[in-house]
């Protein structure tokens, strides 16, 4: 049961922008209940989880995990049956980079936080919150709006987002091979071996059909270099080669996993990619 007063939570690591966005929100709207600053991204997903806000103001850039990291672990962890927060990204980025987020289903702020534009953002969420007849405004999107507009709880919308933020980082150019250390020795792997990548904490496991071996990177650093036709991303530890992909099954709970071709590994599909494997 959703609490009538609506709660935020502001996830911030500079403390006086932090205080600012803060003292701001009081000021326009009073009876907003903010119920957590975090100072980083670990602490936010953390205090999310545990708190249930109705929205999210998170700030791109912070240490542990950026805002849309964090946005993206709260999105796959939140609990079934709780509508998912509106969600505010605080940026610093440039009139290029903010036209990303007019196509995209996120508000923004920018820093340093400017009432009038702030106040424009209370009104969006203050009007979903009615629609949505509730303290969380996660059911709210039929409402238009003519600038950015907030996320809503569909899993289509947040996938949408990340993907149109993803596009706004600067291109890399593609892997034709993996090099991965084995021993004392450098092996060359073609990407149309692999079956899927997985993280595994500074590393990735790099799974081809009958071996595996370890690239010292990151998924968020590997996926840019890859075809985006060939190679999905289904968890946010997990990306797989879509040719090695056999079935995706739903079980009683609603939960998709994959059963790959002449692998037997099954892998589970975060809610955020769900999309990808819809009926045609």
């Amino acid at each position: 049961m959703t609490s009538p007063t609506p709660r935020a939570l502001i996830a911030e690591d500079e403390p006086i922008l932090a205080a600012a966005l803060a003292h701001a929100l009081q000021r326009l709207w009073p009876e907003l209940d903010i119920v957590a600053t975090c100072p980083n991204g670990v602490d936010a997903v953390h205090q999310g989880l545990a708190l249930l806000p109705d929205i999210l103001f998170l700030d791109i850039k912070m240490p542990g995990k950026t805002g849309l990291e964090a946005a993206e672990e709260l999105a796959e962890q939140w609990p079934d049956g709780t509508p998912f927060p509106c969600i505010v990204f605080v940026t610093a980025y440039d009139e290029y980079a903010l036209a990303a987020f007019e196509h995209a289903a996120a508000d923004y702020v920018l820093k340093p936080v400017n009432d009038a534009r702030l106040g424009k953002t209370v009104e969006r969420l203050r009007q979903r919150l009615r629609v949505s007849g509730s303290g969380n405004a996660a059911a709210a999107t039929a409402a238009p709006v003519t600038a950015a507009v907030t996320a809503s709880a569909s899993d289509d919308n947040m996938a949408r987002l990340l993907s149109q933020l993803q596009a706004m980082l600067p291109p890399a150019p593609r892997l034709q091979m993996i090099r991965a250390a084995v021993g004392n020795s450098v092996r060359m792997i073609a990407l149309a071996d692999v079956v899927y990548f997985e993280a595994l904490d500074k590393y990735i496991n790099v799974v081809c059909q009958d071996s595996e071996a370890l690239i010292r990177t990151s998924l968020k650093e590997l996926l840019p270099q890859l075809d985006p036709q060939q190679f999905w991303q289904i968890h946010r530890g997990t990306i797989v080669n879509a040719s090695a992909i056999a079935t995706a099954v739903r079980d009683e709970a609603g939960k998709l996993s994959l059963t790959l071709r002449q692998h037997p590994a099954q892998l589970r599909v975060s809610p955020l990619y769900a999309h990808l494997f819809r009926q045609m």
